[in-house]
């Protein structure tokens, strides 16, 4: 549907321009003066087309702000439709704009705005829409987007710190990897040849580096092939269910990373079952819900089944128990809830807890590897040194 730059008139003579999406500008005029405004231009809006590369996705914090200005409009009293078509007009992002206008396209054929949303479950988390068919029941659709966007802040917050934590010894990794290739690639080669002039007999530190050298320099087209098969392999596995099954359930099997990925399963399952019970969605349903929000497929398949150990009658802690997935002081935060009926509120402490955990389990890690990494360098550094000046000292000594 296309959009129309708009000129007109308000009731009080003030003048307003606006842009309007309409099918038609007969439509579009038609629309405007049935709400008392003074038409006085109607154009088409032209754009180029954007060309995007990859996936086509938007910030967490475009979608956040999306909803707190849907909110507002709906708290002033605005119909569902007319909210998303004024918010439309203020999204920057053009994926979330598209959607959006797609959504209010739906909203406008008769659907209800979970339904409309429902349709680009590739966009959006299941939570999301979930929250918003709560919403939709209890009648209180500003307060179960509020509550999700509380959640969706937490989650952001918590994958940013993640991610700062890490940013570090990454670039540090990348530093040396690119220091060892061009000592090893560029500097030593030339170096041997100056060395070969003189016809001086090299340390073995030197020629076994030299030898590295020449082999990374004459393999180098082998190394960028397997690399390349390596890495169309993987793009072609990662579309098939039974090995991503397979590669997440050995990620659980490492010494580190599988306390790291327990740890923020437990937190997202918890604070994603706490929001939806907190929004009126009944235990069963909020549980499918909430082990689909676990990226790693093998806890997710783990925590499917504590649905038919509901179904038996097994309370939700004895249910969990049996998935061998929640720790022992999480089963017991979860026990204390379903006996003092606060399970909601137990559960959002059980993932601030595990998300803290998580946090310095990351921050002591990344404390450990940055020391091994600054050795691993200065060793680097210090060999490629030595390898280059002690034939220097021994072509000073036969000159002499």
């Amino acid at each position: 549907m296309p959009n129309f730059y708009c000129r007109f008139l308000t009731p009080e003579g003030k003048l307003v321009r606006d842009v309007v999406r309409a099918s038609s500008a007969k439509e579009c005029r038609t629309r405007l003066e049935a709400e008392g405004f003074c038409v006085l231009s109607v154009r088409k809006e032209y754009r180029l087309k954007r060309i995007y590369i990859g996936r086509r996705k938007f910030k967490a914090q475009d979608f956040i702000l999306f909803n707190q200005e849907l909110i507002a409009l709906l708290k002033a009293g605005y119909p569902v439709l007319k909210s998303l078509e004024l918010v439309e007009r203020r999204i920057e992002n053009p994926v979330l704009k598209e959607i959006v206008q797609k959504v209010a396209a739906e909203v406008r054929a008769g659907k209800s705005l979970s339904e409309a949303f429902a349709n680009f479950g590739n966009h959006f988390s299941r939570v999301y829409i979930a929250s918003l068919m709560a919403g939709e029941k209890s009648g209180n659709l500003p307060g179960s987007i509020a509550r999700y966007i509380q959640y969706a802040r937490v989650i952001d917050q918590t994958r940013t710190r993640i991610r700062s934590a890490l940013l570090y010894p990454t670039l540090l990794v990348l530093f040396s990897l690119v220091l060892i290739g061009l000592l090893v690639g560029l500097v030593l080669p030339r170096f041997a040849a100056f060395y070969a002039d003189f016809s001086a007999q090299l340390p073995r530190l030197t020629i076994w580096l030299m030898v590295v050298a020449n082999f990374v320099r004459d393999k180098i087209l082998w190394f960028l092939g397997a690399f390349f098969i390596i890495l169309v392999a993987i793009i072609f596995l990662r579309r098939k269910s039974g090995f991503l099954f397979w590669w997440e359930h050995l990620k659980i099997k490492l010494p580190v990373a599988g306390y790291l990925i327990q740890d923020s399963a437990v937190a997202l399952f918890s604070r994603t079952l706490g929001l939806l019970l907190e929004a009126g969605i009944s235990l069963l349903p909020a549980v499918e819900v909430a082990a689909q929000a676990v990226p790693n497929r093998y806890l997710m398949r783990q925590l499917e089944t504590v649905i038919d150990s509901l179904k038996n009658g097994q309370s939700l802690h004895e249910s969990l128990a049996r998935t061998e997935v929640f720790p022992q002081l999480a089963l017991d935060m979860v026990r204390i809830g379903e006996n003092s009926a606060n399970l909601p509120g137990m559960l959002a402490e059980v993932a601030d807890f595990y998300d803290e955990r998580l946090r310095d389990k990351i921050q002591i890690l990344v404390s450990l590897i940055e020391p091994f990494i600054i050795i691993f360098i200065g060793l680097i550094a210090a060999a490629m040194i030595l390898s280059i000046y002690l034939p220097i000292f021994n072509i000073i000594r036969i000159t002499r």
